[in-house]
């Protein structure tokens, strides 16, 4: 693609976030996300293969469908209470059609459907960009939300932490895994969503900084299935192993950097007297880590093939940048010695 034209669409993916996360207005909201989604289409599409036009076509009409019922409910809120305002949101029919719009926008289960087959049509550049940016601007109206209808965003949570760890134990490509991945998170951020918007944003951030992480390592060893990762050993050691930590991370295990936002939002959970939805969120963790442990034996404990076409990827150089990979690698594994800064910073506790 053109580098003129690719600076443009980032910056229409750029201009796009910012007028949704700035706006009060609900059709500046609108408006923010369609330019939003419009600058990504190009870029999913630039691989000119029958199989990226059909994850095109599926997340086009996906976005359509979730932006007229966004642009539906605040027109019906206006119409009901008079008011444009997001935080102004009081009505609960017109709420509760946002909540379900915002939903299927970012992919939570069970409005979940078209993530795993759109990510997998993608190339890893592109499902980074789908798997971390695009998620930036339905959440800022998410947090701008009254909390009116708890009961829709605890089961919209739990659904979508059960969907992410079952639908994932059964996948061999690593987008996939990755789709299933990121609706297990967005689920336990919606679950706290109503009782700590600040540990909302704690979340979301890690969940950032750890899919980043896991996008460029695969990226930087072109592997998009499991059994790829066997040839990782060979092309970057050092990688190899560290990757199994971030993997780890990713699932919440201690002491790496993702079992904070698990540890903080069971915490509150539970002085919210809600244990039941604590451990259900708890238990479906543990689905998901299994897929990550499957990845990390795949990475570091399996022998590559021994034939030419086994060899040949591991003995070519990756022309990809290794300070990124480095930097949320690094954040990634390390940040819960700095709980007690982050969450003071954040006023948690």
């Amino acid at each position: 693609m053109n580098p003129f034209i690719l600076i443009l669409l980032f910056i229409g993916l750029l201009m796009g976030t910012s007028i949704t996360m700035t706006s009060s207005h609900w059709l500046l909201a609108w408006m923010g996300l369609e330019i939003n989604t419009l600058a990504i289409i190009p870029l999913m599409t630039q691989q000119y293969h029958p199989r990226a036009i059909e994850a095109t076509t599926k997340y086009f009409l996906t976005q359509a469908t979730a932006a007229a019922t966004l642009l539906f409910a605040s027109i019906t809120n206006a119409w009901l209470t008079g008011q444009w305002d997001i935080q102004m949101m009081a009505h609960p029919i017109p709420t509760t059609m946002v909540i379900l719009a915002l939903s299927l926008k970012i992919g939570l289960a069970p409005l979940h459907t078209w993530l795993p087959e759109v990510l997998q049509g993608l190339d890893l550049t592109t499902g980074l960009i789908l798997s971390t940016w695009q998620k930036l601007a339905p959440f800022a109206l998410l947090l701008q939300l009254s909390p009116t209808n708890q009961e829709l965003l605890i089961i919209l949570g739990l659904t979508s932490t059960l969907v992410g760890g079952w639908g994932g134990l059964n996948q061999t490509q690593l987008r996939k895994i990755l789709a299933y991945s990121s609706i297990a998170h967005l689920g336990w951020m919606i679950i706290i969503l109503q009782f700590s918007p600040s540990l909302t944003l704690l979340t979301l951030i890690i969940y950032l900084i750890m899919t980043s992480s896991a996008f460029l390592t695969f990226k930087q060893n072109n592997s998009t299935s499991i059994n790829a990762l066997a040839t990782s050993w060979q092309k970057a050691p050092l990688l190899t192993a560290t990757a199994p930590l971030l993997l780890l991370s990713l699932g919440g295990l201690p002491p790496m950097t993702g079992f904070m936002p698990k540890w903080l939002i069971l915490q509150e959970l539970t002085k919210q007297q809600l244990p039941a939805t604590a451990t259900i969120a708890a238990l479906s963790a543990l689905l998901s880590l299994y897929f990550y442990l499957r990845l990390s034996y795949a990475m570091a404990l399996t022998i590559s093939p021994n034939n030419i076409a086994g060899t040949t990827p591991w003995r070519l150089c990756s022309p990809q940048l290794s300070l990124p990979l480095c930097l949320f690698t690094l954040l990634a594994v390390l940040l819960l010695p700095l709980s007690p800064a982050i969450t003071a910073l954040l006023c948690l506790q």
